[in-house]
């Protein structure tokens, strides 16, 4: 899988940051979920997945506008 980098809401290098992938899926980097409270409301979890916070003015100034 190759990604193109789109673009990031912080000062300097880093996260938040938003990826494209070559299939066309998108990738974020951001602070992990810890939250003990926030993680036992997220539903259908499978092995391997994770969650992570991204701010929303990053996905709204990168994400497509189709």
């Amino acid at each position: 899988m190759k990604l193109r980098f789109i673009g990031t809401t912080s000062q300097g290098s880093g996260c938040p940051s938003l990826y494209e992938t070559d299939g066309g899926d998108f990738v974020v980097q951001g602070r992990r979920l810890t939250d003990p409270e926030a993680l036992a409301q997220v539903k259908n979890v499978l092995e391997g997945e994770e969650f992570v916070v991204v701010p929303r003015e990053l996905l709204t100034r990168y994400t497509p506008k189709e």
